[in-house]
């Protein structure tokens, strides 16, 4: 599997934390695809299936993270 840059990820993870905060507020239809977007590409990116996986993952691959530290676990 291919592995996407850092950066990459961490700019992913971020418009999508950014959506989902703007998607709360206003719920645009526009938001919305944006969101559905950056989903699809993070779950391509890190090779799961859905979008909280893909976030985790995500982070996870990100400088700093500790493969030991599940504090990124959302419930």
């Amino acid at each position: 599997m291919l592995m996407a840059h850092p950066a990459v990820l961490k700019n992913m993870v971020e418009q999508y934390d950014t959506l989902r905060i703007l998607h709360a507020e206003n719920g645009s239809p526009e938001v919305r695809q944006r969101m559905d977007d950056i989903a699809y590409m993070l779950c391509v990116s890190t090779g799961t299936g859905h979008i909280d996986a893909a976030l985790l993952a995500a982070r996870h691959q990100l400088p700093g993270a500790r493969p030991e530290d599940d504090s990124l676990i959302t419930a």
